[in-house]
């Protein structure tokens, strides 16, 4: 069905897309059945703004048509606009094909009468496609605007035969909440490499007890795809695992913005050139990134006085190049325009930065990205970036205060960092989920330190793996856990901090530092 192991090797993402394209005709038949070009390579069909990306779907048939009022819908999630005060969408599924869907929003659960149409988006995957049956997925999003900043909406959502508004379906509201017109204090989580399982449900349970703003999800978010390589040889992938991952979370996601970057299994090469047409039907993000078509991961929002912006490290991934190269260096261009608007706004203090690929870590699978710290560490470094939380590594690990490759200060368990006249700090919190990987130095965490001097690692380069010894792995710890932030806002000429956490799925802390800046 894809291609052929030998070629996929050698070939892009992009390439292998359009060897699909090439092979099968308009008049392929699979089942007996007629399937389009675009089917076969894992067509999604995503109308309105996002129209790019798509490819044409199997055309749904009228016997496929059912009573809406047997149809409940799931995998609530919600996202920013580009402005966190006044912009949401609410996005949620539907296991069939339903009848002009809708979302019904007001100040209080008992006043719903504000109802907006629903934009549904389709993704067709044809049995055959790696380990997915015959299969439709229905996503539909709502984008609302004009909201008030710092007020609680309530909201259900719902289609022709199903009305959240009804008396018995009031249990299906949900909640959200816009960022403050002003900076005030508020808590953030994040990690990353979640998938579906036991591991991450235990975390998302704990997550709602942070009662976090939002939460920043680094990638390698289901694991439809569990090779990872972006690759249509990839063996495994399941687009029914994304049925799962978003049941899974939906006990915070209907309530807390879910904001994911993409990671490398989130490449899911069955669908458009670069592999993101699936995501593009599961998620409305922001879209003031540089480049809506080819990284539709990529974008930023500000939250009170914190800076949070999403990269997309496939991008430039040397360990796994499926999409090498595919901005052709326009995501670090507006990077670099973004760090520079933001430290130059008067309302910003701290600058947070997340995306998949780790920039400094010690694992024994993928440890270090030299995409990353040849591209954008310098970056970070220049515009003296607060925070940089990663994911692809399977653990929690957390650096020592870093410029120029090098240690500039320790930073020791309960320590506090000043990026304005030291370095950056880089924390690792890929243990979501997924199976765990493993170090190569002791564990070393809050209650149980064991400092080591060195630690034997490698870096991904152009041209391979390249050995290294680093001194700049400060906490290690080797089991399920998250990272919680507390942002304190202050006055004028005084300290503002992020308060960095470590918190484990058994609920302990494992880490905690603090980042301090003079606020504007």
């Amino acid at each position: 069905m894809g291609v052929p192991e030998q070629l996929a090797e050698r070939m892009s993402m992009a390439e292998q897309h359009e060897y699909l394209r090439a092979r099968f005709s308009r008049r392929t038949m699979i089942r007996g059945g007629a399937v389009t070009l675009g089917a076969v390579a894992g067509g999604a069909f995503v109308p309105g703004a996002t129209a790019q990306a798509a490819v044409p779907t199997r055309a749904a048939t009228s016997t496929e048509s059912v009573d809406g009022a047997l149809v409940a819908p799931f995998g609530r999630h919600l996202a920013f606009g580009s402005d966190p005060r006044t912009e949401i969408t609410v996005s949620w599924q539907v296991p069939v094909a339903v009848k002009k869907p809708f979302i019904r929003v007001g100040a209080h659960p008992w006043d719903l009468s504000r109802k907006i149409e629903a934009e549904v988006r389709t993704l067709y995957t044809p049995a055959g496609v790696g380990a997915s049956g015959d299969h439709t997925q229905y996503y539909l999003h709502a984008e609302l605007s004009h909201l008030k900043p710092g007020r609680t909406y309530y909201y259900g959502v719902g289609h022709a035969g199903f009305d959240p508004a009804q008396a018995h379906l009031l249990g299906t509201l949900g909640t959200f909440t816009t960022a403050p017109a002003h900076s005030e204090p508020f808590t953030f989580t994040a990690f990353g490499d979640e998938g579906v399982g036991y591991h991450g449900l235990a975390n998302n349970s704990l997550l709602l007890g942070q009662n976090p703003a939002f939460h920043l999800h680094a990638g390698d978010i289901a694991y439809a795809d569990p090779a990872g390589a972006g690759k249509t040889a990839d063996a495994g992938f399941d687009s029914r695992v994304w049925d799962q991952f978003l049941a899974q979370t939906e006990s915070v996601a209907k309530s807390v913005p879910w904001m994911p970057a993409y990671g490398n299994h989130d490449m899911e090469a069955w669908y458009s050139p670069n592999g993101y047409g699936g995501e593009d039907a599961r998620w409305n993000l922001p879209g003031n990134g540089p480049d809506r078509k080819n990284l539709p991961g990529v974008y930023s929002f500000v939250y009170g006085n914190t800076a949070v912006i999403s990269l997309d490290a496939n991008d430039i991934s040397f360990e796994i190049p499926a999409n090498l190269g595919i901005s052709g260096g326009t995501q670090t261009t507006w990077l670099e325009a973004q760090l520079k608007r933001f430290r130059a706004s008067k309302d910003v203090d701290f600058v947070v930065v997340f995306f998949h690929h780790c920039a400094y870590c010690t694992s024994t699978a993928h440890a270090s990205e030299g995409g990353v710290r040849q591209e954008w560490v310098p970056l970070f470094e220049k515009y003296t970036v607060d925070l940089v939380i990663n994911g692809h590594n399977h653990q929690y690990e957390r650096t020592d205060v870093i410029k120029n490759n090098a240690v500039v200060k320790k930073l020791p368990i309960g320590g506090t960092a000043y990026p304005e006249t030291e370095g950056v700090v880089y924390v690792t919190a890929g243990a979501a989920g997924r199976s765990l990987y493993a170090f190569t130095a002791p564990q070393s965490y809050e209650g149980h330190e064991n400092e080591v001097d060195s630690v034997a690692s490698f870096v991904n380069a152009k041209d391979g793996k390249q050995n290294e010894t680093v001194a700049w792995s400060r906490v290690r710890y080797l089991d399920y856990s998250f990272l919680r932030v507390d942002v304190t806002p202050a006055a004028r000429g005084r300290l503002a901090t992020l308060t960095v956490r470590g918190i484990a799925e058994t609920g302990d802390q494992v880490d905690h530092f603090t980042v301090a800046r003079r606020a504007r």
